[in-house]
């Protein structure tokens, strides 16, 4: 008998087409949803084998390695991480994260830190309180939430995809499919493949399944999976992981005690792209 794999994946739109069916292609899985924040914590402390974990807490950990040739990224605009702003960048003195967000956090702290050059003060705004009213300057939503979120009171609306891409020239990576150390997936690692493949061809049905309980329509939901999410781990893909880690460095939002090995594509004999890291001592 398999044993039993335990997977964590987060309940966003976004993520629909990677677990699209998953438990079908390996009934050996056993699949749960949370935010992305928690699911980092619980692969962490073992109660997870795999979990689809912010790319942040992927560098932080203990000896992750990842699905070859999955995650969840963008190249150019994401709309589902959005920095809201009463004020221009380099005026932002203080910033509300939503709670669910890790890797977007950094990338707040990194793009106002590296390309503005300024060091606001930071809070977290909890996933159930309203983000209309805040005293900071700016607030960070992610997610589900930040596609259906309009914040009047807010002038700026920046898309950190967009902003990221516009400034480094390459891909930003979100989240990854995170393995524990000493996890052997076997035959489950297809899986994940198999569900990636199955999703994106039916994204549509997705969309209209998912679009109503969402608040958002259909079409929309159908373009954003199929158009704005790019669901690859490629070469770029890979570059843009190392840059951002390098960068997560500098300013300081890697210190974990963590290992934080460097990201390197190598090809295989075969031909095709996996991406393995090389392992740094700590």
């Amino acid at each position: 008998m398999s044993t039993t794999l335990r997977v964590g994946a987060v309940n966003y739109l976004n993520t629909k087409p990677l677990v699209e069916r998953l438990t079908d292609f390996a009934p050996n899985i056993e699949l749960s949803l949370d935010l992305p924040s928690r699911l980092a914590d619980q692969l962490s402390r073992g109660e997870l084998d795999v979990g689809l974990i912010p790319v942040v807490e992927f560098f932080r950990g203990d000896d992750y390695s990842f699905v070859p040739d999955i995650a969840i990224g963008s190249r150019g605009p994401v709309l589902s991480v959005t920095l809201f702003s009463k004020v221009p960048w380099a005026e932002i003195h203080s910033v509300s994260l939503d709670e669910g967000s890790r890797t977007s956090a950094a990338l707040t702290r990194i793009i106002l830190e590296k390309r503005y050059g300024v060091k606001p003060r930071f809070q977290q705004l909890p996933i159930d309180s309203p983000a209309d009213d805040l005293t900071t300057d700016a607030v960070l939503l992610i997610g589900d939430r930040a596609m259906r979120a309009c914040l009047p009171g807010y002038r700026f609306a920046y898309d950190l995809g967009e902003e990221w891409t516009a400034w480094t020239g390459l891909p930003m990576v979100f989240a990854v499919w995170a393995v524990r150390s000493g996890v052997n997936l076997g035959e489950a690692e297809a899986a994940f493949h198999k569900a990636k493949e199955y999703g994106l061809a039916n994204a549509g049905a997705i969309a209209q399944r998912e679009a109503g309980a969402l608040g958002l329509d259909p079409g929309f939901c159908r373009r954003y999976m199929s158009n704005v999410i790019r669901y690859d781990l490629s070469v770029a893909e890979l570059a843009g992981m190392k840059r951002y880690r390098e960068l997560a460095e500098e300013v300081g939002v890697l210190a974990s005690g963590g290992r934080k090995p460097p990201v390197e594509s190598q090809r295989e004999e075969t031909g095709g792209l996996r991406s393995p890291l090389a392992r740094s001592k700590a």
